[in-house]
């Protein structure tokens, strides 16, 4: 199959903007409780309705006006998920303007191109120190006139600036704004180059919106029992969406700054469905492994693994789920799975996957224990979704179907195309990037991938991303790095060998898991330096080479490894804000190890298993 096509669930009114789905919710339910959040640290959360929030929303939508905001003027944004960020998006769009999200760990120079190429006339930051980092470039912003500082009151600051506004205007602004009116500019955390600015419409926003929630998603988000709490960056995409989606709804929505103390939050809000990336189910997943110890311990854990990947296995027809594993099943929940769910909150029951493959392993096992991970895909430049597994509809090792209204096509070259009314307007000031972005209006997404006969997709990697080995074979990193990275030990990995005779990997320990993992092995403690180059390390890091080319063809198998005492993280740059590495940096930076790889045997880099 090399097309398909879901057709539109809903009649969306074409002028229809994101606005109009707030004023819904109020007009339904405005008593009910829109979202929940903490007023001081480490207490209770605290309940606001549908009514409440949109008088906040108003409230602030004012001030921006009070102070001059124009309608399609830029307002940047730049904290950590949380309520206010939440109250700023939307009165943002009630006042006709346009939003602007900052990851908050951006450089001066990051901040700088953002606000520059965006036109940003205010910036609303969290901190002082994010303060600083506007002013470094305050020559290089001259539209900029205001920057806000939430940790100094700006929401109060922006009421009082609106106490001369009223209501009406705010509401006249509200409905103006038409659904092809951008909501939205927001920079894509590429891996090579610039940043561009993806301007999203309120009406992509909203026909994604409308059209999940026709779709078998629905339950998963309904009232009265639906719930979310939100660590993710509110700067993705993918965040944005989730919070548009709870709004549109009826789900509670509460947030978090990041993911830091997630298992004593999580127990705390008890969310019913989270938005997470693949690497969190694999910390969890690990981490457990982990706090099971040694011996009996550490074998009924493991046991209780492989009887939950077998029994979601006969789920789906690849196994019989026999009276034995019936009983075997329940044993495990009693003894394993009842705990990993308590951890988890006690009420969630499903998970939506996104950002990276998560693997079919941690699939299977998950939806063992209780819990359905539903993998999706998408970009920036999809306002989000364009695929996703649905209860009912869920093949694991897949990312879905299409969502209602959109379309998907495989190229000769195997690139996966888009097309739909969810699909972004252009990028901000960039004609010749927005023209060679599509084809005959299809979106070029730069991903490949294939579609099977029920029209589910599957992401094969990065077209920008195919290695050519020297004997001309084609390897997509993508396969070997999601495996390699699901051992505990391994932080990163880098899969290399464009026109080498054979593939390699650039592999970094994770530093938090070490520890741990030394404990359990009977090994004293060590640095990640010392760890790197320990005979059972080592011996353990080609295990997990050899799990990873099961994958794959002999001529795509890694052969040699290199481990770094360097791990990639955003804070040295070798991540963007969405944790996606920077492979052009890390072949520069790590030229001489990428080359020791390919050097003769006496070179430090190891043969991975076979």
């Amino acid at each position: 199959m090399h097309e398909v096509s879901t057709p539109s669930a809903v009649d969306v009114p074409e002028g229809s903007s994101v606005n109009d789905l707030l004023a819904a919710r109020v007009r339904a339910a405005g008593g009910s409780t829109l979202l929940e959040r903490k007023t001081t640290l480490g207490g209770d959360w605290v309940p606001m309705t549908a009514e409440a929030f949109a008088r906040e929303v108003r409230a602030v939508a004012k001030g921006f006006v009070g102070l001059g905001l124009r309608p399609g003027e830029r307002v940047a944004i730049m904290a950590h998920t949380s309520y206010e960020w939440m109250v700023l998006d939307f009165a943002v769009w009630a006042a006709g303007g346009v939003s602007v999200p900052v990851y908050e760990t951006s450089s001066a120079e990051q901040v700088a191109w953002i606000c520059s190429d965006s036109g940003a006339r205010f910036a609303v930051v969290e901190t002082a120190a994010h303060e600083s980092l506007v002013a470094e470039s305050r020559a290089e912003l001259p539209a900029l006139e205001t920057c806000l500082v939430l940790a100094a009151g700006a929401l109060d600051a922006l009421k009082r600036a609106g106490g001369a506004v009223e209501d009406a205007d705010v509401e006249a602004r509200s409905r103006a704004v038409a659904g092809d009116d951008v909501a939205t500019i927001i920079y894509t955390s590429g891996t090579t180059g610039r940043p561009k600015g993806v301007e999203l419409t309120h009406w992509a926003f909203v026909s994604i919106t409308r059209n999940t929630m026709a779709t078998s998603l629905r339950p998963m988000v309904e009232p009265p029992a639906a719930r979310t709490l939100l660590f993710m960056p509110l700067a993705h995409v993918f965040a944005r969406f989730v919070q548009v989606l709870c709004v549109t709804s009826g789900a509670v929505v509460g947030h978090v700054p990041d993911a830091k103390n997630l298992v004593a939050d999580l127990g705390t809000f008890q969310p019913t469905f989270l938005l997470a990336v693949p690497r969190v189910f694999e910390k969890v997943y690990n981490a457990s492994e982990q706090r099971a110890g040694t011996g009996t311990s550490l074998a009924v854990f493991r046991w209780a693994a492989k009887v939950s990947i077998a029994a979601s296995r006969a789920q789906d027809g690849e196994g019989r789920l026999t009276p034995v594993l019936r009983v075997q099943h329940r044993v495990a929940g009693l003894l394993v799975y009842r705990k990993l769910r308590a951890a988890m909150g006690g009420a969630l029951r499903y998970a939506i996957s996104g950002g990276a493959p998560l693997g079919t392993r941690l699939g299977h096992f998950y939806r063992g224990i209780g819990l359905t991970v539903l993998e999706g895909y998408g970009l920036t430049e999809t306002s989000a979704p364009t695929t996703v597994n649905v209860p009912g509809n869920t093949k694991i090792g897949t990312v879905g179907p299409p969502v209602p209204g959109a379309s998907l096509r495989i190229s000769d070259d195997g690139e996966i195309l888009v097309r739909g009314d969810h699909v972004f307007r252009g990028y901000h000031a960039n004609p010749e990037a927005t023209a060679e972005a599509f084809d005959d209006g299809w979106f070029r997404t730069g991903d490949i991938g294939t579609l099977d006969e029920d029209g589910h997709l599957r992401i094969t990697g990065r077209k920008k991303e195919l290695i050519v080995t020297a004997g001309g074979k084609n390897v997509a990193p993508a396969v070997l790095e999601d495996r390699f990275r699901g051992h505990p030990l391994v932080s990163q990995c880098v899969v290399v060998g464009d026109g080498k005779p054979f593939i390699g990997a650039l592999v970094t320990l994770d530093a938090e898991m070490l520890p741990g993992w030394l404990a359990t092995h009977g090994l004293p403690s060590m640095d990640v330096a010392a760890a790197a180059t320990h005979p059972t390390v080592v011996a353990a890091l080609d295990r997990a080479a050899a799990r990873a080319n099961a994958a794959v063809s002999r001529a795509e198998s890694i052969r040699k490894i290199a481990v770094l005492t360097t791990d990639f993280t955003e804070a040295n740059g070798y991540l963007t804000p969405s944790l996606k590495v920077k492979r052009n940096l890390v072949h520069r930076d790590f030229a001489a190890e990428i080359e020791g790889i390919y050097a003769p045997s006496a070179d430090p880099a190891r043969p991975a298993a076979p």
